[in-house]
């Protein structure tokens, strides 16, 4: 019998978060979400920060515009509703899905051709609709698809083999290694596997700031900047009708707006400021109320009270609200 003891192997020190967010029931703080946060003044140096934004994440979704850019310099020719879809983490909603297949169909292809995972539509509604007609877990209905689309697109517009373009290694991902690097001014430190099968390359809150305002403030006819004007143009594309990112692009002219999975968020304002943050449990209740405190910190104002609509997050008690996730700063 073996007596002798296992060794500990000491933990790394946690990182010193903040508290972004408190859960407040009744009057009574039940709960908070830590988290980190930076923004960007218009000249691009830092002008606020919450808990550790220089260290790195994986920022989920919020890299998409980057790489919607990165197809972009590989020559693909892709604009309006579907450039905005490439760099979308759509609803499922129905617009969606015709402009996936749009995107298939210029390249020759079907949806057999997308390596996503089989998933029901991200936007509750959608789902249940889906669900309601007989409808099971599809590719095309996985929030990524418009980009793995487009991902595939590239390839076919470049000779690229389609069979293994979520490999790292595929040309495609190391343009997008190369755009995601350049973009927000940072080495890439740690590479994953994203939700959806692709390639996920980690960067700090800061570089992330820095790379939507890289895109936000491009030169016309600039790859970084079709993905803007695209996204600016076509919101619902981006998210969907019943979204966040759309609300808030449909109500702040000129900005453009990413949210990730695990509850990030990255924004850009067309005169260079920019912000990102990560709620550090991934508590996405706690994302609108977040991002409304930092806008209106940021003296940014919104049509149509899209702040409010964002920033609402209601806790009810016996089917009423009796709290709410509010921002702790």
């Amino acid at each position: 019998m073996n007596t002798q003891a296992t060794p500990v192997i000491p933990r790394p020190p946690v990182p010193d978060t903040a508290v972004l967010a408190e859960v407040v029931r009744s009057g009574f703080t039940e709960g908070r979400h830590r988290g980190s946060l930076v923004v960007l003044a218009a000249d691009g140096s830092v002008e606020f920060a919450l808990g550790v934004p220089d260290l790195p994440v994986f920022p989920r979704s919020s890299n998409k515009p980057m790489q919607a850019a990165a197809i972009l310099h590989t020559g693909l020719r892709l604009d309006g509703e579907l450039l905005a879809l490439a760099a979308a983490s759509h609803s499922g909603e129905s617009f969606h899905l015709d402009g996936v297949r749009k995107i298939l169909a210029g390249a020759g292809l079907t949806e057999q051709a997308l390596q996503t995972p089989p998933s029901l539509p991200l936007d509750p509604a959608e789902s249940e609709a889906w669900i309601r007609c007989g409808g099971h877990p599809e590719p095309i209905l996985m929030d990524c698809s418009g980009k793995h689309a487009a991902m595939l697109a590239t390839c076919v517009a470049n000779g690229w083999d389609t069979g293994s373009y979520l490999e790292l290694e595929h040309p495609v991902q190391q343009q997008a290694l190369a755009t995601v690097q350049q973009l927000s001014g940072e080495r890439v430190t740690a590479i994953g596997t994203d939700g959806c099968g692709a390639p996920l390359m980690a960067v700090s809150l800061t570089g992330l700031a820095r790379a939507f305002r890289a895109i936000a403030l491009a030169d016309p006819g600039t790859p970084e900047r079709r993905v803007a004007d695209a996204m600016r143009a076509h919101p619902e594309y981006v998210a969907g009708t019943r979204r966040i990112d759309t609300w808030l692009m449909r109500g702040i002219p000129g900005a453009i707006a990413k949210m990730g999975a695990e509850a990030v968020q990255a924004v850009a304002l067309d005169d260079g400021r920019a912000l990102a943050f990560k709620i550090e449990d991934g508590g996405y209740r706690a994302v609108g109320p977040v991002l409304a405190a930092a806008l209106r910190r940021m003296g940014v104002g919104a049509a149509g009270d899209a702040l409010g609509r964002i920033a609402s997050a209601p806790l009810y008690g016996g089917g009423h609200p009796v709290g709410e996730v509010r921002a702790a700063f």
